[in-house]
């Protein structure tokens, strides 16, 4: 007893970092995968399938505990925390403004260094300078909030295009970017924006903005739970390779050494079971507080080309971290985006009832 009571803080803690081990989970931006092709006989081996198995468990007991918290997370929402309404409302206002920007500076990056959205896509000239042209229409209108319905659209046709242009495999490892694209167009770039201002008539419908964020999480889960599969379960060799390279294995430390191959099925589990969580909606708040560590973990170890190639996920991770997903939640987020100095109600705006009464006093003194 007492040599398992010392033992447990270091069990704890290795937990704790085995969340933190899922940090490296985009290993192809920094080292070269050429010659690591999907490995799915590696996945069907027993430890791979028991780990996958103890997700879905722990996956079931999540999702029947959630419901017997009646959709109930444990961390405050903001209303809790303080926050009025009307502030509430306003936080939402800024939400997709917010997002535009974390998804444009990463488009732009891509657009100049002629990429496929990420670092280890590189395009030939040609089809580099077409696509780069068109992510970089997509990065503006989503900054200034421009024709962001029909930029959204082009974003979805682009990552198609990944299809052909780098494979399969890399297109699913960024759809993520799909998710945005549903984002800005089934919500537009709300109040704060060049569209609310003078195209009015694209804005969508409240039936369509309230299921903008519920997407963008869904999808956002599947990108961990596919990366969990194609870097990690059904690429093991891959990620070997990257530890030999970068040696993030810090269990020996802990004193309780698990082997490379171990550790690396360790952090596809998390990433795992971080994905279903989300796309099930279990508990989201405190699932994007546990895997906000692992996204600022190693950010002085890989430098800037994490931290563009992640802005994307810390907006949608800020926006999952404020939103309800219930009546009230979504309430807000309507009034929010369709109420208020800049609502959809009066396409108009609020200053040409002043500009009419001016002209009618100007023509009345004449």
């Amino acid at each position: 007893m007492k040599k398992f009571s010392k033992s447990f803080p270091r069990w704890i803690l290795l937990l704790v970092l085995l969340v933190c081990s899922s940090a490296y989970a985009h290993e192809r931006w920094f080292y070269d995968s050429t010659n690591y092709p999907l490995r799915w006989d590696l996945f069907f081996q027993p430890l791979p399938l028991i780990l996958v198995g103890a997700v879905l468990i722990a996956t079931v007991g999540g999702g029947l505990f959630w419901r017997f918290r009646k959709g109930r997370d444990f961390l405050p929402d903001v209303e809790r925390l303080g926050a009025a309404p009307e502030r509430h409302r306003q936080l939402y206002r800024l939400i997709p403004l917010i997002l535009g920007v974390h998804v444009a500076v990463p488009l732009l990056v891509a657009a100049v260094q002629t990429e496929y959205f990420t670092f280890n896509n590189p395009l030939e000239k040609g089809p580099g300078s077409l696509f780069g042209l068109m992510l970089t229409f997509v990065a503006l209108s989503f900054a200034y909030g421009g024709f962001t319905r029909i930029a959204a659209v082009v974003l979805a046709l682009l990552w198609l295009a990944g299809i052909p242009l780098v494979g399969l495999t890399s297109t699913l490892e960024n759809i993520h970017f799909l998710g945005f694209a549903a984002f800005f167009f089934l919500n537009g770039r709300g109040p704060l924006a060049i569209d609310r201002l003078i195209f009015p008539r694209l804005e969508p419908s409240a039936e369509r903005m309230k299921r903008a964020v519920p997407v963008l999480r869904f999808i956002l889960g599947l990108n961990f739970v596919i990366l969990a599969f194609t870097e990690k379960f059904a690429n093991i060799p891959l990620s070997l390779s990257f530890l030999q390279e970068y040696p993030l294995n810090f269990t020996g430390a802990l004193g309780i050494p698990l082997s490379d191959t171990v550790f690396v099925l360790c952090a596809a589990s998390v990433e795992l079971i971080v994905g279903l969580w989300l796309m099930l909606g279990i508990f989201p708040r405190e699932v994007i507080v546990v895997a906000w560590l692992p996204f600022n973990l190693t950010l002085t170890q890989f430098n800037w080309v994490e931290l563009v190639g992640h802005l994307p996920i810390y907006g949608a991770m800020a926006t999952l971290l404020v939103w309800e997903n219930n009546s009230k939640g979504i309430g807000r987020w309507l009034e929010g985006m369709r109420q208020g100095h800049l609502g959809i109600g009066d396409p108009r705006g609020p200053t040409e009832d002043l500009t009419e009464e001016l002209g009618e006093g100007r023509s009345s003194a004449d």
